[in-house]
Formats: C-alpha cells, sequence, structure tokens
C-alpha cells in the first residue's frame, strides 16, 4: 500500500473506531515517575523562599501548583475558608484537583504546600512543605497517561498543615480539618475508599516511617508494593503515632496511609534546604505510591 494511502486509511480506522491514536498509557505506570522532575517541583517552591499560610509566597505557590497541573490536564478548585489562629484571623486556601469531566475519585492523594512560620530564621522547607508537593505533581504528570486511573483519583494540597506557633489540637492542620469537616457535612465521605498522605519523603537517607495506627491494610499493600520494586529496606513502622494530616480525614471514616520519614535531622531547622533531599529518594516514594495505585488500591 502507497504510503500515503496508508496514513488516510489509519486515520480513517482511528475515526471510524472512535479510538485514540495517541501513544498509549503504559501498563506498568510507576516506571514512569521521574525523581528528576520532581526534584524541579521542589526548586520552584523552595525558590519563593518561606510560604507560611496567608502569604504572598504561599499565594505564588498555589498559582505554580495550579498552573502545573492545568498543563497536565487536571482541572483544579479553590477550597477557601478562614480560621481562629493564635495569631488572628487567617484564610486558607486548599487545592482540589481532578482529572475529566465525568471524574468520580474514589481515592484521595494529598500533601500539604504551606511551611511554618519562624520569627528567628528563614525556614524554605524543602523536605517539609516541598518535598511531598514534588511528588504529588510528578504522580499527577503519570497519572495523566492512564485517564481511566485518573479519574479515579482526587488530588488535594492541604493549606495550613504548620502549627502558626505550638502544634495543638486547635493550632495546627487547619486545611485537613476543613476538608474532613465539610465531607462529613455533605454527608460524601464514604465516597473515598482510601488515600495516601505524602509528608517530608525527600530525605537523601530515606526511610519512610509509616505510623502504627495505619490502616492495617494499606500498610501491608505499601511494603508489599516497596518490596515488588526491591527498596523494603526504606520503609518500616514508625514507634508511636503521627498526627498530621491523614488523622481528620481518618476520624471521618476515610482510610488515609501517612506516608512520612519522621526522622529528618533537619526538621523545622533553617537546614531543611534542598541539598538534603534527593532525587532518588523522591523516586522511591513516587514509585511505590503508584504501583500501590495501579495493583491494590481498586481490588
Amino acid at each position: 500500500m502507497p504510503i500515503f494511502l496508508g496514513r488516510v486509511w489509519l486515520i480513517w480506522l482511528c475515526l471510524a473506531s472512535a479510538i485514540s491514536c495517541a501513544k498509549p498509557a503504559p501498563e506498568r505506570i510507576w516506571t514512569e515517575f521521574s525523581g528528576e522532575k520532581a526534584l524541579a517541583h521542589v526548586q520552584k517552591l523552595v525558590d519563593l523562599g518561606p510560604r507560611p499560610a496567608g502569604s504572598d509566597a504561599i499565594e505564588k505557590a498555589r498559582a505554580y501548583i495550579r498552573e502545573q497541573l492545568k498543563s497536565f490536564g487536571w482541572t483544579t478548585t479553590e477550597q477557601a475558608f478562614t480560621d481562629q489562629t493564635p495569631r488572628g484571623q487567617v484564610k486558607f486556601v486548599n487545592l482540589i484537583a481532578r482529572f475529566g469531566e465525568n471524574a468520580k475519585p474514589v481515592f484521595v492523594l494529598c500533601s500539604h504546600y504551606d511551611t511554618k512560620i519562624f520569627d528567628t530564621l528563614r525556614f524554605v522547607g524543602a523536605n517539609d512543605g516541598g518535598s511531598s508537593n514534588g511528588v504529588l505533581l510528578e504522580i499527577a504528570r503519570v497519572l495523566a497517561r492512564a485517564p481511566n486511573l485518573a479519574r479515579n483519583v482526587e488530588l488535594v494540597f492541604f493549606d495550613g498543615e504548620e502549627a502558626v506557633e505550638q502544634f495543638s489540637g486547635t493550632d495546627g492542620i487547619y486545611g485537613s480539618r476543613h476538608f474532613a469537616r465539610e465531607l462529613a457535612k455533605n454527608g460524601s465521605f464514604p465516597q473515598f475508599r482510601g488515600g495516601i498522605l505524602f509528608d517530608m519523603i525527600g530525605d537523601r537517607d530515606l526511610k519512610v516511617t509509616i505510623p502504627p495506627n495505619s490502616p492495617p491494610k494499606m500498610a501491608r499493600d505499601i511494603f508489599a508494593s516497596a518490596d515488588a520494586l526491591k527498596v523494603r529496606d526504606h520503609f518500616t513502622y514508625f514507634d508511636q503515632p503521627v498526627t498530621d494530616d491523614h488523622s481528620p480525614l481518618n476520624a471521618v471514616g476515610t482510610p488515609v496511609i501517612d506516608l512520612i520519614d519522621f526522622r529528618f535531622n533537619y526538621w523545622h531547622t533553617a537546614d531543611d534546604t534542598i541539598d538534603k533531599i534527593s532525587a532518588h529518594s523522591l523516586q522511591i516514594v513516587g514509585s511505590v505510591a503508584l504501583y500501590y495505585l495501579s495493583e491494590y488500591a481498586f481490588k
């Protein structure tokens, strides 16, 4: 068949069969995750400087996250609210992203994008507030290549995870507490069968410390995913429960596991800078999460 006629035939076949001629989504989608791309996102956020809730810098971070999600084909909405803090009323904004017009998410992937406010040091939060967003944005890019999977997932970037002064029942995890309240109020929280929270997962010496109060089956499946990818030595249990953005969601009946490396030597110090994290660590966590989504989350 002449080349020209062959191309015409192929185009006609694609149209007649209502199938896409685009590159198909990879079966082993976890292999598409790029730690380098994730690290580049972290660098962009760190370059904005400290990003506490209500600041000009967090507005720029929010704009960057929205821009990236849009470029991957995700639609983002803002969940804005005001809450009382030890320093007065503060406006917070959660970012919620879905893929496609017919999206019916049953699984949530989340992170916080604020950094803790300090009066005496410059805290840019490369790991705490940066690394998890780099991973989540790269997961968004990869999931866009598998639309049927992406439509089942909701991405949430929480504002106000950090305490304004001292972490307590009323100071800290502002965004996730509001998100959970809205789910419960709307009677929609059963729509999520589960979720993953990412927090501080870029440490060069990575050891994801899964809290013992995690949903048991999810923890087993995360460990199995890590084992399948031969990175099991980077995952272990923590020795005590952790209160984080997953806590309010678990409290309203949505089982969410917290992937966090809580043994980070530079936590809440001026030394939490980009040189303390690595693309390799981001690669490990992102790949394990995508493997879990592909092989366990919906079965």
